[in-house]
């Protein structure tokens, strides 16, 4: 498959991926990854999903998929593909390889039965004129814990705390991350190989910081959480002035997540726990006695794109029940322009095509923002992308789109 001007599309070859893999850091303007970072890129590349864009011999444009399963409103975790390493080298912009690649890809998700595409955007305005919209956020922030203590709640102090090596204990932690993929939309089911990301810990991303810590939780006698942190030090003329950067920390309930917290805020010699990419509606925020200090900071992170626009709304639950009818426009995945009809509740959904009159018009971008529940549809409609051709139909289908808990993406891909 060829572009307008001369670039051709191929899968890639295991014996190129070096190549194909330096493309893209050098696209990106980035130093080399680290060889640990490396290795588990290149071991859990599919190779039947990545595209190499080439020009005669060289390599001038990446783009890859994962099979993956991300969860949605209700629990279900319905296949998606996680679109990643999209680049294309400076020497050949604006020729239509971004395009050629991504036609190429949509098209290959849905022949593969893929509902759902989801990515994480360098450049958000890239990706809005392929259907994609921003559908999770994520929550950052430096608390300050030399003046910020944490509340605890019940049973809170009934959790046992213990130091132990990340590797040693993967297995228990992942344990905990998969009983909470189907409890927050936007989760995705771990895929073998990945799980070694959150041991990721090269000398060269520390930034001055320890090696990788983990601190495990357990309540009656089941390990119910952990933290994975790095420690640095620092010293003011005041005294120690240390950073706990915050990698991952999961619990499967409020005691353990407030004893994990806790812990945090009172490692000696450290007065900043600073905090990367949390879910918006995170405990943390409600257990310090000073938000203020903790400096929130609130970004895009993860963007859906509907593939299939009929399976993916059939594939989530709704909060309330809903009857709509969407005039849906889709110039990049034709096949999904046109009238659909949704019909669902709390117990399952049915989408299908519909001659009758449309509720609300909207395009496929404005559908990915909404499909986590975590964008509603009326703030769409405030800013002009929404339109409401039957009185009513519009808060009815956003309150019944909405998710009681936040969407969150756990991690990059």
């Amino acid at each position: 498959m060829g572009t307008d001007h001369g670039v051709e599309l191929t899968v890639l070859r295991e014996d190129e991926w070096d190549r194909w893999y330096d493309t893209l850091y050098r696209a990106f303007g980035a130093a080399p990854a680290p060889a640990e970072q490396r290795e588990l890129d290149r071991s859990v590349t599919e190779f039947d999903r990545s595209l190499v864009a080439r020009d005669g011999d060289a390599i001038v444009g990446t783009a890859g998929a994962f099979s993956f399963r991300m969860t949605v409103p209700g629990g279900a975790a319905v296949p998606a593909a996680g679109v990643t390493l999209v680049s294309v080298v400076a020497t050949h912009r604006r020729r239509g390889v971004l395009t050629s690649m991504m036609r190429r890809q949509l098209d290959e998700v849905r022949a593969l039965g893929e509902p759902v595409a989801v990515l994480t955007a360098s450049e958000p305005a890239i990706y809005g004129r392929f259907g994609y919209g921003a559908a999770t956020f994520r929550l950052s922030g430096e608390i300050d814990t030399a003046r910020v203590t944490a509340a605890l709640p019940a049973r809170a102090e009934e959790v046992r705390l213990r130091y132990a090596e990340p590797a040693d204990v993967l297995d228990a932690c992942e344990r905990v991350y998969a009983a909470l993929v189907p409890r927050r939309p936007g989760m995705l089911v771990r895929q073998p190989g990945w799980e070694r990301a959150g041991l990721l810990d090269p000398v060269s991303r520390r930034d001055g910081g320890s090696a990788l810590q983990c601190v495990v939780a357990e309540l009656d006698g089941a390990v119910s959480g952990y933290a994975r942190f790095r420690t640095r030090t620092g010293w003011s003329v005041s005294g120690a002035d240390g950073t706990v950067h915050l990698k991952d920390l999961a619990a499967l309930d409020p005691a353990t997540e407030a004893a994990l917290w806790r812990f945090l805020f009172g490692i000696d010699l450290m007065t900043t726990v600073s905090v990367e990419s949390r879910p918006v509606d995170d405990a943390w925020p409600h257990l310090v006695s000073d938000p203020r200090r903790c400096r929130p900071r609130l970004r895009d992170d993860a963007y859906v794109r509907l593939v299939d626009v009929g399976a993916a709304l059939a594939a989530r639950t709704y909060q309330t029940p809903v009857d709509v009818v969407f005039e849906v426009e889709d110039a990049f995945c034709p096949w999904n322009a046109g009238r659909w009809r949704l019909t669902g509740d709390a117990k399952g959904a049915s989408c299908a095509r519909t001659t009758d009159a449309a509720d609300l018009a909207l395009s496929v971008r404005e559908l990915g923002s909404a499909y986590l529940g975590g964008v509603t549809l009326l703030s769409l409609a405030a800013a002009g992308r929404v339109r409401e051709t039957r009185p009513g139909a519009l808060t009815e289908a956003s309150v019944a789109f909405g998710s009681p808990v936040a969407p969150w993406l756990p991690h990059g891909f």
